[in-house]
């Protein structure tokens, strides 16, 4: 599949996919790094054996996983591969990096709606991960190029549909370009791992010869370096002059109100984090408020404990309305993100309740 790219998990960045596991041991750092050479230096066997030895004391870290998945993929065993996703997903819902590579997978087999299945289940856990929905076009366009193709097989003379045909193939045309599947670890201390990375040089392979007739072009995503991909250091972003005082009443309601939502997310009351969000609230991929509050009911249940805290508060209060920019840290078991969020509230009833929830500065 050319220009194919995987991305690590959120932390594996997910982030937002840039997700980081915060794991700094020595002997912890010095494997996945062992493996990664081995796996840049072709030497996949090998850098499968290290995978494996360093998860046999680890079995459930998050980021050797991960990295075991990108190797198995390398080693052309897609579904050795997408097992290991797949499991990362069940363990770790809150990473949309393991969907993005599940998804590459899928469309190198040609399975576009499964595909387009795993790549909407990122942008769900991650509005924000470009690489998703960048993806997620591409499949579109797969879809659309068969069902032009299809159409043209019962009516071969339909010049509508040979048009159509025509504009989706001069999209998506390119020569192929091989990419290699990127190799990230789960990142360090944030939700839904969001993080800013940068581009490393791709690492080219041999290209496929296939003709877009044949086989579609894969998806179109830049080739990342296949290393463990850590998380950003925090943005700190200095407090504005009225937040550094918190001398407004509004003020210390909206704070109140957002600890009081932290606190009800930490000891995982369903009931009281939903109470936090405006009737209005705008859920983030336009689903309705039933389907947003049950999923999230379900990914607060999941783990066994979750602690969530936030620093670096900043708001601003412009009558019944209110902007909150801080760094929420998320934890649950051993997986840890950080990232920065944007609460905007509104002020009904007396109450300060959240209307809209962004992921980054």
């Amino acid at each position: 599949m050319a220009n194919t790219r995987f991305f690590p998990a959120r932390t594996l960045a997910f982030a937002a996919c840039a997700v980081a596991v915060a794991l700094a041991l020595p002997a912890r750092a010095d494997a996945i790094q062992d493996a990664n050479r081995l796996l840049k230096q072709g030497q996949h066997a090998q850098a499968l054996e290290q995978v494996d030895k360093y998860l046999s004391g680890k079995p459930k870290d998050a980021q050797g996983r991960f990295l075991k998945g990108v190797i198995l993929a390398e080693m052309n065993k897609p579904n050795d591969a997408i097992g290991v996703f797949t499991r990362l997903t069940e363990d770790y819902p809150e990473l949309p990096e393991p969907y993005n590579n599940l998804a590459v997978i899928y469309a190198q087999q040609k399975q576009y709606e499964k595909a387009k299945q795993a790549l909407e289940m990122a942008i769900r856990t991650h509005p924000s991960y470009a690489t998703a929905h960048e993806n997620l076009g591409d499949i579109y366009a797969r879809l659309a190029s068969q069902a032009y193709d299809k159409a043209l097989q019962i009516d071969s003379s339909n010049s509508s549909a040979q048009t159509k045909l025509s504009t989706i193939k001069d999209l998506i045309s390119v020569s192929p370009r091989a990419g290699r599947p990127a190799a990230s670890k789960p990142a360090a201390v944030a939700a839904a791992p969001v993080e800013s990375k940068p581009e490393p040089k791709p690492v080219p392979k041999p290209a496929e010869v296939v003709t877009p007739a044949e086989v579609p072009k894969p998806l179109d995503v830049k080739p990342v370096e296949a290393k463990v991909v850590a998380a950003p250091p925090p943005i700190t972003p200095p407090l504005p002059k009225e937040s550094a005082k918190p001398a407004a009443a509004e003020g210390a309601e909206v704070t109140k109100a957002i600890n009081g939502w932290i606190a009800a997310w930490s000891k995982k009351d369903v009931k009281g984090y939903l109470s936090y969000y405006a009737k209005d609230f705008k859920t983030p991929n336009g689903e309705s408020r039933a389907a947003w509050e049950a999923e999230r009911a379900k990914r607060i249940a999941k783990p066994a404990s979750i602690q969530v805290s936030h620093e670096n508060l900043s708001i601003s209060v412009d009558g019944d309305k209110a902007t909150a920019r801080f760094r929420q840290h998320y934890k649950a078991g051993s997986f840890k993100t950080g990232t920065n969020k944007v609460l905007t509230l509104v002020r009904r009833d007396g109450r300060w309740l959240i209307q809209q929830e962004k992921i980054g500065s």
